[in-house]
């Protein structure tokens, strides 16, 4: 089921995002066990993009608020994703931590991928927080069981942080830890290092997003628009507006194309062209932005 969504995320970032560039995309094919860390600035979309280029299955650690429903929970564990907690969450959430450190060493034990946003937080900015000890604690657990995950640093960075056609830059490289983390000074000197090197991978796309308003722009611009407001009522502009956005577009596009079809085939035009249209219309929405 993962594989099968990750085709449709792939297709759906290709229509959202304008243009992804990869720097050192030889490092995607990355085998073993493997800590993936990145900076955060677009909420859930980070971790969908980033995902989304590795050739293998990723587990993402994401902020606890997001799976306090049921649903929400069900849906965030389809996409690999395990909770982390913070404090402003409440000091009842706490100690499931220890579950999602324990269960992140376990994963790289059976030498899968493991990604954590090393700030802790996620803010609409490029500007890089302080960092929190979650990838501290889980390479020195890893290391007290004999496990020494490669290490990516992923920097990642829009033009925009709002609405379609971003230009995204996504910087990865491999860190070389000489030692292993023991310690709490351990801990900091390894943040230290990692700021230094995540900041030297964000590199803002400089290029503005141009909007050509074709007719593919017009046929879509009522039913964008609708999402649009929608999400920015149910997010009230919080961090969460672009993946929220992303998610509905991916999940309600097809419906919207199932409309058109109906709309053109009671006009009376055949279905041979109506397919062809279709295909169009769908091939034709990614150049409207650039």
């Amino acid at each position: 089921m993962i594989r099968i969504l990750k085709i449709f995320i792939r297709a759906a970032l290709w229509i959202f995002c304008a243009d992804i560039k990869i720097k050192n995309k030889y490092l995607l094919k990355q085998d073993g066990p493997l800590l993936i860390i990145a900076n955060h600035p677009n909420s859930f979309l980070d971790a969908i993009i980033i995902g989304a280029q590795y050739n293998r299955r990723i587990y993402f650690l994401a902020r606890g608020d997001a799976f306090t429903k049921k649903h929400h929970r069900f849906l965030l564990g389809l996409l690999n994703m395990i909770p982390v907690y913070r404090l402003r969450e409440g000091k009842q959430y706490l100690h499931l931590n220890e579950y999602a450190f324990n269960e992140s060493v376990k994963l790289l034990n059976k030498g899968e991928a493991v990604l954590i946003f090393i700030e802790g937080v996620c803010m609409n900015t490029h500007q890089l927080q302080p960092f929190k000890k979650g990838a501290s604690r889980i390479l020195a657990r890893a290391h007290q069981q004999n496990i020494f995950p490669t290490i990516h640093i992923a920097g990642i960075s829009y033009n925009q942080l709002i609405g379609v056609g971003k230009k995204v830059n996504i910087c990865i490289t491999e860190f070389l830890l000489t030692f292993p983390l023991k310690t709490p000074k351990d801990f900091v000197h390894f943040n230290q290092q990692v700021f230094i090197e995540l900041e030297n991978n964000i590199h803002i796309p400089t290029s503005p997003t141009k909007i050509k308003k074709n007719v593919i722009y017009f046929l879509h611009f009522p039913y964008y628009k609708w999402l649009y407001f929608f999400t920015a009522k149910k997010t009230k502009n919080t961090v969460f507006f672009d993946s929220v956005l992303f998610s509905l577009l991916l999940f309600t596009y097809p419906i919207f194309m199932i409309i058109l079809f109906l709309i053109f085939y009671l006009i009376g035009i055949s279905l041979p062209i109506i397919f062809g249209i279709l295909l169009c219309i769908l091939l034709y929405n990614k150049y409207t932005v650039e």
